[in-house]
């Protein structure tokens, strides 16, 4: 596959499903705002609202950090770095997903993998919870939004290499 369409893809992909993704914040408002009106104006407060809340947040991080990547909205210590030359940074980018990105990437994709697999095997339910709803589906994101971030990773890492490959 050519790198334009890689890019491409690989873009679309991250938007696709940072977009998607996005409309989990509704349901978590949804969810946060029932328990408080059940709570403090009827004192009924429910079992499931936190363990909703926890679910889609975590869903709604895990599965828009892609997306968050392809628009580098990550947080940067750029002190020294935005004084620099777009080259020298791509340079650093480069270093830097090589040694930090790729290897923690690589390795949240593999254990998450099998933590979500152990976890479908058992049907595992949340043991904290007086409600005990089922685990098993969001620890299936951990490994869906590795697998995300490595895709966008490489595609920014292509970015940076035809950045600091530029002449002149």
């Amino acid at each position: 596959m050519p790198l334009q369409l890689y890019l491409r893809v690989t873009d679309t992909i991250s938007e696709w499903a940072g977009k998607l993704f996005s409309w989990l914040i509704l349901p978590l408002v949804a969810a946060l705002f029932y328990e408080v009106v059940a709570r403090y104006a009827f004192n009924a407060p429910t079992v499931w609202a936190w363990d909703m809340s926890y679910m889609l947040y975590g869903a709604l991080f895990m599965l828009g950090a892609a997306y968050t990547l392809r628009l580098e909205g990550h947080v940067r210590v750029d002190v020294f770095y935005r004084l620099l030359r777009p080259r020298w940074r791509a340079v650093i980018d480069l270093l830097l997903y090589l040694i930090f990105f790729f290897p923690a990437m690589i390795v949240l994709l593999k254990y998450g993998m099998d933590y979500a697999w152990y976890a479908w095997s058992i049907q595992e339910r949340a043991a904290v919870s007086p409600w005990r709803p089922p685990i098993y589906p969001l620890k299936t994101v951990i490994p869906v939004a590795a697998f995300l971030l490595l895709l966008q990773g490489v595609a920014q890492w292509v970015r940076s290499l035809t950045i600091a490959l530029r002449r002149g």
